[in-house]
């Protein structure tokens, strides 16, 4: 799962959406030098990651990408899989996606100093572009991948990934749905024990 999963899936508590958000720069036991929800989130990133990657419907999506973007498959799967979140949000939410963001990007300015250096970084460049709402589109999944693609030095070939997407979009979008009930259920059961 991309950014907007992890975000989601972290409940209603900003900091357990803040660890969640950044866990992916967090490596090994660092984690331990955060606030105890933001650990949370850390520990619930690596849960989803994990149900994920072993999960049978993910891994039906990533063998269609395997061939053409071999160990990128994967990380490719998670940003289509943020599209049909974003798309459908009102399947998932009461709130507006853009109302939905807006305040996350406020709860990272509010807790600024608790952000990792790399979450810096990333946040006016997220909040310029609001990647968040821009995976509701297929023209913004393809300027993520585009972007995603020339920091691997293009060798990645992600920035083409969304003709796959387009030619196998129906798929991927029950896929998605039937998958994301599982995550859901796996999320808040390991949440309530963090």
């Amino acid at each position: 799962m991309n950014f907007l999963a992890h975000i989601y899936l972290s409940g209603d508590n900003d900091l357990v959406k803040i660890g969640n958000f950044m866990a992916d720069g967090i490596r090994g036991k660092e984690y331990e030098t955060y606030p105890a929800d933001i650990q949370k989130g850390i520990m619930l990133h690596r849960a989803i990651d994990t149900f994920t990657d072993s999960h049978p419907i993910f891994r039906t999506g990533t063998k269609r990408l395997h061939a053409k973007y071999h160990h990128y498959a994967g990380v490719i799967m998670d940003v289509f899989y943020d599209h049909f979140l974003a798309k459908n949000w009102s399947d998932y939410s009461s709130d507006k996606l853009q109302d939905y963001a807006a305040a996350f990007y406020k709860s990272l300015d509010d807790n600024y100093d608790l952000l990792s250096e790399k979450t810096k970084y990333l946040l006016p460049i997220m909040k310029e572009h609001n990647w968040l709402v821009s995976y509701a589109t297929v023209e913004g999944i393809s300027r993520i991948l585009y972007n995603m693609d020339r920091r691997t030095g293009n060798e990645s070939g992600m920035a083409t990934a969304h003709v796959e997407l387009l030619e196998y979009y129906n798929a991927y979008e029950t896929e998605f749905t039937a998958f994301f009930k599982d995550l859901y259920k796996m999320s808040s059961e390991k949440l309530a024990t963090l």
